[in-house]
């Protein structure tokens, strides 16, 4: 199949590991990513069951308020042989992924708090450097529930938090210069772009569900607000150069997010029918009109941190 190309941006279908080895190496400057969780929830077997409505390891919750919810993976059902799956995956892609990228460059990997542990043991055994995670701040629908079929009596009880925020897990492709300056000077690489010369980016990031709006132009169930998107992706290329990659495009947002602000991005989907859908999402995403996102101010310094 043919890549797609509008503008800046360029979506390969193509599975990534494939399309990793045959990349040039230090040729990614940037890697901005909502993965498959556990790899198998987008596998064709489940992506069919979503896609009619049954479930399968997708939970399709009911509508609340009128409002259609959005389907969750079911994250809770994971037995230790997914998460061990799950983990030597995230190695493996790893592991191909570092030869392409250049000294310095950033991985932002999208992520949920019960599978994170596995996916920060996998990518940082294979040799990236980690440096940290960005907090989105979202009030979402997962959790919050009583007891399954024993509402009433425990009508105190909550099985799990109400999840209240999303960890992209922040890594970067060891240095190849002596210092961050150096390696700035050499690749363009090593560091995050301020979002002004007063405020540098910040690790909190307030967002919000995505828009009906957006998920009308691009129906995909991990769709993230272009919002959120364009803050991230415009912090991965400090100095505003290079091309970054989503090797999990899905519907396109990422390489929309890109287009939006000016960078150059390439995206890779193995799956046929989300490749139609990001040929036709991209260039609306990329044209939309979105307020920007909150940073959490600086604290106030406790009396032990002065």
């Amino acid at each position: 199949m043919t890549p797609f190309v509008f503008g800046h941006a360029e979506l390969v279908h193509t599975d990534c590991l494939t399309w990793l080895r045959r990349r040039p190496e230090k040729s990614i400057h940037a890697v901005v990513t909502d993965p498959p969780y556990g790899a198998t929830e987008y596998t064709h077997e489940q992506q069919q069951k979503l896609r009619a409505g049954k479930g399968g390891v997708w939970r399709i919750p009911p509508a609340f308020d009128g409002h259609r919810r959005a389907p969750l993976p079911r994250f809770t059902t994971m037995s230790r042989a997914d998460l061990d799956y799950m983990h030597d995956f995230f190695y493996a892609w790893a592991e191909v992924l570092r030869p392409t990228l250049v000294p310095g460059a950033h991985v932002m990997v999208a992520c949920n708090p019960l599978v994170s542990p596995y996916i920060s043991m996998a990518l940082t055994k294979a040799g990236l450097e980690r440096r940290g995670e960005i907090v989105r701040l979202v009030m979402t629908m997962r959790g919050g529930d009583r007891p399954k079929n024993a509402h009433e009596e425990f009508v105190d009880a909550t099985v799990m938090p109400r999840s209240q925020w999303e960890p992209w897990l922040l890594y970067r492709e060891p240095l190849e210069c002596r210092t961050v300056a150096d390696n700035l000077r050499k690749y363009k690489t090593g560091a995050l772009r301020r979002i002004s010369d007063a405020q540098p980016f910040g690790d909190v990031i307030k967002s919000h569900p995505t828009r009906k709006l957006e998920r009308q132009i691009a129906n995909h169930p991990s769709l993230k607000p272009q919002s959120f998107l364009r803050a991230v992706v415009r912090a991965s290329l400090p100095l505003g150069e290079g091309i970054i990659l989503d090797p999990f495009a899905g519907s396109g947002s990422t390489l929309a997010a890109a287009e939006a602000i000016g960078y150059q991005s390439i995206g890779l989907e193995r799956d046929a029918e989300y490749f139609e859908v990001a040929r036709q999402a991209i260039p609306q995403l990329a044209r939309l009109v979105v307020a920007g996102v909150e940073q959490v101010s600086e604290p106030i310094p406790d009396d032990d941190d002065r």
